[in-house]
């Protein structure tokens, strides 16, 4: 017989578990070994020489490994990124470790735990409307329905009211789980609107919506008060392009209506964001602005299950930044909030297929499959009906085991 050799993913305890019962180990054993079974590679920002040097010796000592500038190891730089290589078996007894050292190292054990914590944690469910979404289930689909004359893909088509929606109900039709309503372009190098001119876009479109679709309505705005007018005509929720950075009013008027937010990264603003964006450690640097946007939304009283994040594709980004951003989607997991993506017709697409907006589907459903394999929660697209297809079969192939537990389980 031939001792067939396969190299396996693991990439969750529960895909541990699963291999191990498969072989038909004991369910006591599978509790002891599936921490062992997960291995993750950490990148720690700027740790100071003497902190790098003892938390490498720790790892060391538990059988990991760590890797830092080569200047640590005298101190002759003063501070170094590091890698730590690890089991989850292994971090877990770092982290106890760290925290009976100074040098900071207490500090960074908690943050090494919670983002440990939330990498794994399935966010809970949030209700948006009369509506809860279960994330971990499935991908939602958010329906773009721009109401201006110069978006870069639909841009002039849905400034009727009857047109928008007439969009809105084809979009809802097709499977759009939220339509996501906006009145102002957010495209590279868009001039700003008036907050009056933006309300008399999306208002009519709005309430005929929630008078005639039972949808989630979402509101794309960074101004305050067109999130107030949105929210009191029937919206239910806020998609900030800023990160609540734009209009400081605008997170506590999220919070007074109770309502869920997506926070999005950008750099500089829609006028500007394409002249020469750059970036040392995009993926860190997207993930500590979030973070700050968060800190802005709780201390206004949002409350942390109802914020949704979104790295911002297209927006302050090159070709390469917005392939690394998919690429690595899942990193963002450490901030424990469900994920938001637009990878719709883009000109990142166009860039690498030489195609228009409106030959950029195939595209578009390429980053969408990607994403979702690298945890989005929820894509923002234009083509609802093709992307409805991509999503439940990038679900069926990812979310396999979890359908197959939830219907056992029930």
């Amino acid at each position: 017989m031939k001792n067939t050799v396969r190299v396996i993913n693991i990439d969750s305890l529960q895909d541990a578990e699963l291999a191990m019962a498969q072989l038909g180990a004991h369910t006591s054993g599978i509790s002891i070994m599936k921490e062992k079974a997960l291995f993750k590679v950490l990148k720690i920002k700027g740790i100071s020489s003497p902190a790098a040097n003892i938390l490498k010796q720790e790892v060391l000592s538990l059988g990991g490994e760590a890797a830092t500038a080569h200047g640590v190891i005298n101190c002759s730089v003063e501070r170094s990124d590091i890698l730590v290589f690890a089991t989850l078996k292994q971090l877990s007894g770092l982290i106890e470790k760290l925290k009976q050292h100074p040098f900071g190292l207490k500090e960074l054990a908690n943050n090494l735990q919670l983002s440990i914590f939330n990498y794994q944690l399935i966010p809970a469910p949030l209700k948006i409307g009369n509506r809860e979404f279960g994330f971990g289930e499935k991908t939602f689909i958010m329906g773009i329905l721009n109401v201006t004359p110069d978006s870069f893909s639909d841009g002039g088509r849905f400034l009727d009211a009857d047109r928008a929606a007439e969009q809105a109900e084809k979009l809802v039709n097709e499977g759009a789980d939220i339509l996501d309503i906006g009145g102002e372009s957010t495209r590279p190098g868009a001039y700003p609107v008036s907050a009056d001119e933006e309300i008399r876009r999306i208002l009519p479109v709005i309430k005929w919506i929630r008078a005639n679709l039972p949808v989630p309505i979402s509101v794309d705005t960074r101004k305050a008060s067109v999130a107030e007018t949105a929210l009191n005509a029937g919206a239910d929720m806020v998609n900030d392009v800023s990160g609540l950075r734009f209009d400081p009013k605008m997170a506590g008027v999220i919070a007074k209506h109770n309502k869920p937010v997506c926070i999005m990264h950008c750099q500089g603003d829609p006028k500007t964001m394409q002249e020469n964006p750059f970036y040392s450690d995009i993926i860190s640097e997207i993930t500590d602005s979030l973070e700050e946007s968060i800190e802005i939304a709780k201390n206004a009283g949002i409350l942390c299950e109802k914020i949704i994040i979104d790295p911002g594709i297209g927006f302050g980004k090159t070709v390469a930044d917005n392939l690394e951003i998919i690429k690595h989607l899942k990193e963002f997991r450490v901030l424990g909030r469900p994920i938001m993506i637009g990878p719709s017709r883009k000109s990142y697409i166009g860039a690498l297929l030489g195609k228009k907006e409106d030959n950029r589907v195939a595209g578009t459903a390429a980053a969408v499959a990607v994403a979702i394999s690298n945890g989005a929660d929820i894509i923002r697209v234009h083509d609802v009906a093709e992307m409805l297809d991509i999503t439940e079969i990038t679900d069926a192939i990812t979310r396999r085991q979890d359908h197959g537990k939830e219907k056992s389980e029930k």
